[in-house]
């Protein structure tokens, strides 16, 4: 029978990376909770296999019943009834398979009725659901809203919300709104504050709501009277059974059918406020969209993985000429190029996602005692690192995983452009990911500061001191190479001293930054582990070179009197 998590040892290998020790050991605090709760792990080992127990479990369920429940629901879809979304069929026996293997609220603390697995776990979980079906993979992996609640609620809430969510409770955050996309600091849905009934009251729009017709909703809105910018919103949590939100239309979507998108009305909504006011976009939206950033590089990584996976076997079985076209030299090169990107993506997200627990453990041991001057330290360095590279693994793995669905198709040739290969479904999934939760361009944005600060590369210099294989070290060499093109070309843009000129080439910069790193990753996977990653790394960093050379030329060509010649009037 399949299972997407035995199947795939890539995924293990990340599990048993060194770091994890520090990330569980944090995680655990001590392994305190074993006094209490019968099923909490006694040390480091028995977490990791209670770990393996957990992804197993997802990698059955996501096989065996959510992705033979894709295509249904990929026809089927939401539907609008009475003002309330009304999820496709398959989508409940989903919602119901996840539910009784206690896939929900696995973050949380025990206390609350959670698993307490670690961001890098719940990562993996992701992936793993996303291979399977990338629309039901987004109904789950909101249950994450509840970390932004659990961080910023008071007790109170907690106590109210969690244990919900850990037996099941859909959630969903509600920020677009018609006329604020990107720009949320234009968010207008009006909260006043009701004192006869002690609570807030919601008016207004919201629109593109992932799962908007959720059991629980985190909710922008503005709640200083007078104000038009970031500093007039606060963060409110609405519960569907208190009424006052209806579903006015839910979007028909090129992809991820099985996900509704709807258009929300909030018509006097009784609701309450999370943390304090004004703080709504300067500070929990901020890690709010972090989080779920760093969920769609999982959710881009497991569609990259499948995509993969329907390429290649489609390349084994489809015979052209007398052969099969995987002896091809244009299909093994693009089967190839998948692979590299697709275990580099993964090598990003893993990393990221531990960079997040660490400073996210401490953080919250911080809430129960006073860190040490050593700890605090240690969370400021992580949290360094988590905020330069989400954008990165969230940019960088949403076009991988649209790179690797086209390709993808291309491998299927004319039947992959027919209605019954998974392939075509899956390009049409994946083209969202690069545009939700801010488009790439957004991540160039949130990332060219730690490029031209010098945090990349700083980081990369301290990458490349690390020991590697023998076989493994001409790729260092060059990779090397690079990495003085890229000091170049940085310095370069750095000394236009032209703000234009810096924001067009951010890009390219982004890029290099990105190809550069995810080749020293690689080289330490494959130094680890030879036989799952050593071809990987020898297509990856030859990748990365043609890009990295090609960018450096380019930056060294450019001068910012050519930039009117790339405006369109």
């Amino acid at each position: 029978m399949a299972n997407y998590y035995t199947d795939h040892p890539e995924i293990a290998f990340h599990l048993t990376h060194p770091e994890m020790k520090r990330v569980v050991d944090l995680r655990e605090k001590d392994y305190a909770d074993k006094d209490k709760y019968d099923y909490a792990p006694v040390d480091f080992e028995d977490a990791m296999e209670n770990y393996r127990r957990v992804l197993e479990i997802t990698g059955d369920v996501a096989a065996n019943v959510i992705e033979p429940n894709s295509e249904s629901v990929d026809l089927e879809g939401p539907h609008l009834e009475n003002g309330r979304m009304i999820y496709a069929s398959k989508t409940f026996e989903n919602i119901e398979a996840t539910r009784k293997a206690g896939l929900w609220g696995v973050s949380m603390p025990r206390r609350y009725g959670g698993l307490n697995l670690p961001n890098a776990v719940f990562s993996m979980l992701s992936e793993l659901i996303s291979a399977a079906d990338a629309g039901f993979q987004n109904i789950w992996s909101l249950q994450s809203c509840i970390d932004t609640l659990y961080e910023f609620g008071s007790e109170e809430q907690r106590q109210e919300f969690i244990p919900r969510v850990c037996e099941g409770a859909m959630m969903s955050m509600d920020l677009t709104e018609p006329d604020a996309g990107s720009d949320l600091q234009r968010v207008m849905l009006k909260a006043t504050r009701d004192e006869e009934n002690n609570c807030w009251r919601l008016n207004g729009v919201k629109r593109f709501i992932t799962n908007g017709d959720s059991d629980i909703h985190l909710v922008l809105a503005r709640s200083e009277e007078g104000t038009t910018d970031g500093r007039g919103l606060s963060m409110f949590i609405y519960d569907k059974r208190d009424g006052g939100v209806d579903v006015r239309h839910i979007e028909h979507k090129l992809g991820i059918h099985g996900s509704p998108t709807c258009e929300l009305t909030y018509k006097n909504a009784r609701a309450q406020l999370c943390g304090n006011t004004r703080m709504g976009l300067i500070k929990y939206v901020m890690a709010l969209m972090n989080g779920a950033r760093l969920g769609i590089a999982a959710q881009s990584v497991g569609l990259s993985q499948e995509a993969y996976n329907e390429a290649l076997s489609y390349a084994r079985d489809r015979k052209q000429f007398g052969q099969a076209i995987i002896e091809f030299p244009a299909v093994y090169d693009m089967l190839s190029r998948m692979k590299a990107k697709l275990d580099a993506g993964r090598s990003l997200l893993y990393q990221t996602a531990r960079y997040v627990d660490i400073y996210k453990c401490l953080e919250d041991i911080g809430r129960d005692r006073p860190l040490t001057p050593e700890e605090r330290q240690e969370m400021k360095q992580y949290q360094r690192l988590a905020d330069a590279f989400t954008p990165v693994a969230k940019g960088m793995n949403s076009e991988y995983a649209n790179q690797n669905a086209y390709d993808a198709v291309s491998v299927h040739g004319g039947s992959g452009f027919i209605m019954e290969y998974k392939s075509q479904r899956l390009m049409r999934d994946a083209r969202i990911f690069s545009i939700y939760e801010g488009t790439t361009q957004l991540q160039v944005v949130a990332a060219v500061r730690y490029i031209t600060n010098g945090t990349y590369l700083g980081i990369i210099k301290e990458m490349l001191q690390r020991e590697v294989s023998e076989e493994l070290q001409p790729l260092r060499e060059r990779v090397a190479a690079m990495v003085r093109l890229y000091e170049e070309s940085i310095q370069k843009v750095k000394d236009a001293a032209d703000q234009p000129t810096h924001d067009f080439l951010a890009r390219r910069l982004y890029d290099m930054t990105a190809e550069i790193i995810m080749s020293l990753l690689l080289l330490d996977d494959a130094t680890r582990a030879h036989e799952l990653f050593v071809r990987s790394a020898h297509v990856y960093v030859a990748m990365a070179e043609e890009n990295v050379v090609g960018k450096a030329a380019y930056i060294r060509a450019f001068s910012p009197e050519k930039l009117p010649a790339f405006r369109q009037a």
